[in-house]
């Protein structure tokens, strides 16, 4: 079973703000989840060969050849904000 505690780490991990009913349905939904987990593990599966994936895939790739490209000029303008001619982008990774 899911505890409180587990709860306040993985909303805290995932930026969540849940109200307590919320909170209380997530606990409840994580652990039905997890006891599916548990009762596929109790399926026997003694003799069943191993798999990867249940279709076969192939990968169909083309030679990586340059082709035309936009002048910077356009790219630039369409950009919301450059600098140094680099397009600047919001930070996506925290430093703390």
């Amino acid at each position: 079973m899911i505890d409180a505690a587990q709860i306040d780490h993985l909303t805290a991990l995932a930026r969540l703000e849940l109200s307590p009913a919320e909170r209380r349905t997530m606990q409840q939904d994580l652990t039905r989840m997890l006891g599916y987990f548990e009762q596929l593990g109790r399926v026997p599966t003694e003799g069943v060969q191993e798999m990867q994936r249940p279709v076969s895939l192939v990968n169909v790739l083309r030679d990586d050849a340059p082709g035309e490209t936009f002048p910077s000029g356009v790219v630039s303008a369409l950009a919301p904000e450059t600098q140094d001619g680099f397009i600047r982008v919001p930070r996506t990774v925290d430093t703390e």
